[in-house]
């Protein structure tokens, strides 16, 4: 199943959180914290008003709480509007 979102609308989907933390401490599956960069998967057209500036591929950085959250095919996804972005990640 395909997503497409309308508008001003992004999908993006979460990438796993890290399973040690940097001193080599194993997390449990309950104590890791949803991480705050997302990977772009599909991008609205945009409205008259909004020019769509990220594309599909694109890491962002987005809110903890921002958007809305579905579950599709095992994966999760988020949907939000692009004034949700906070950054673009540049590796």
């Amino acid at each position: 199943m395909t997503l497409k979102p309308l508008a001003d609308n992004i999908l993006l989907r979460q990438h796993e959180a890290a399973e040690t933390t940097v001193s080599g401490i194993i997390l449990a599956t309950a104590n890791k914290e949803k991480p705050a960069i997302y990977e772009v998967v599909s991008v609205g057209p945009g409205t008259k008003d909004v020019a769509m500036t990220v594309a599909a591929g694109d890491k962002v950085v987005v809110g903890k709480y921002t958007g809305s959250e579905i579950k599709l095919d095992g994966v999760d996804y988020k949907f939000v509007k692009q004034e949700d972005i906070l950054a673009v990640v540049n590796d």
